[in-house]
């Protein structure tokens, strides 16, 4: 291989190496969607393993068979991670540039590692964690991940307002109800709870009522809460969630507008065919300066 990344040439011809040959074959494989498919499958099953080792019965009754079906999954995922490390055999370095890549290699890895192994507790995390794999193979599911992502600077500007919100209410809540209504507003754990609940209009009427009895003035504090915090706060979060969105989908539709690379085979061959045109010029510029020197008089 010359210089430029390019395989040599030899007489015209374009000479692959055995590892571009390999990563060739490699893209064709992780690339179909039969391969996709048949990792989802895998994927969704061993989830359903997951479920069943939650009935104790069951788990007891088909202990080694599903401990089988265990190990037949960890060896698919295996088998997928090499393929898509082959796939990058000509290039390493793009493999490690992708982020779902180092996720499935690390979640992989690590079951294998005895200490991970031993853990019963981390292990079925980490099985738990090749659910999450399934966002790879469905690119739907991919971008709404995305979306999540780039929300969450706007998530963390809501929660902050919501806990502020929660909190300025609490105290006033424990100052105005906290001797009538102990249960609900005895501290200030309680009057956030409560407040918590009632973001969701979980019980408010009942809340509101009880509050009634201790003070008139309880409906306006009631209503300028719930005005506050399940219209306004669940709004503005409601509209970072789809502002993102459309930035995902944006992103998204800016890769894909992205105009293909070129096959590396045909660029090859261009690149040979520029270097046989350069050498048949130079001949062609070397002959006529041998004529043009041949005819020219002498002194």
């Amino acid at each position: 291989m010359d210089g430029d990344g390019v395989p040599p040439l030899h007489g015209g011809v374009v000479l692959r190496s055995p590892r571009h040959a390999l990563a060739r074959r490699a893209r064709t494989v992780t690339e179909a969607r039969w391969f996709a498919l048949t990792m989802i499958g895998v994927i969704l099953a061993n989830a359903a393993l997951l479920g069943l080792e939650t009935y104790s019965g069951l788990a007891r009754a088909w202990a080694q068979g599903i401990h089988l079906a265990e190990h037949l999954c960890l060896a698919v995922f295996a088998v997928e991670i090499l393929l898509r490390l082959c796939a990058h055999a000509d290039d390493p370095r793009a493999f490690l540039r992708d982020p779902w890549n180092l996720f499935d290699l690390a979640v992989v890895a690590c079951a294998f590692l005895p200490a991970v192994r031993e853990n019963t507790t981390v292990l079925r995390l980490l099985r738990l964690a090749r659910v999450l794999r399934t966002a790879r193979f469905l690119p739907q599911l991919r971008l709404l991940m995305v979306a999540v992502g780039r929300s969450l600077p706007g998530t963390a500007g809501f929660l902050l307002m919501g806990g502020l919100l929660l909190y300025v209410y609490g105290m006033v809540g424990w100052v105005a109800f906290g001797e009538e209504d102990p249960e609900q507003y005895g501290s200030i754990g309680r009057a956030l709870l409560t407040l918590f609940l009632l973001m969701t209009l979980d019980g408010l009427g009942e809340v509101v009522r009880g509050g009634l009895e201790i003070s008139p003035w309880s409906v306006l504090y009631y209503a300028s809460y719930v005005l506050i915090a399940s219209f306004v706060l669940v709004n503005v979060l409601v509209g970072v969630v789809i502002t993102s969105m459309e930035e995902a989908r944006e992103l998204d539709r800016e890769t894909d507008d992205t105009p293909p690379a070129p096959d590396e085979d045909e660029l090859r061959t261009r690149i040979a065919a520029a270097r046989e045109a350069l050498d048949a010029l130079e001949m062609t510029l070397a002959a006529a300066s041998t004529r043009t020197g041949r005819a020219s008089p002498g002194p």
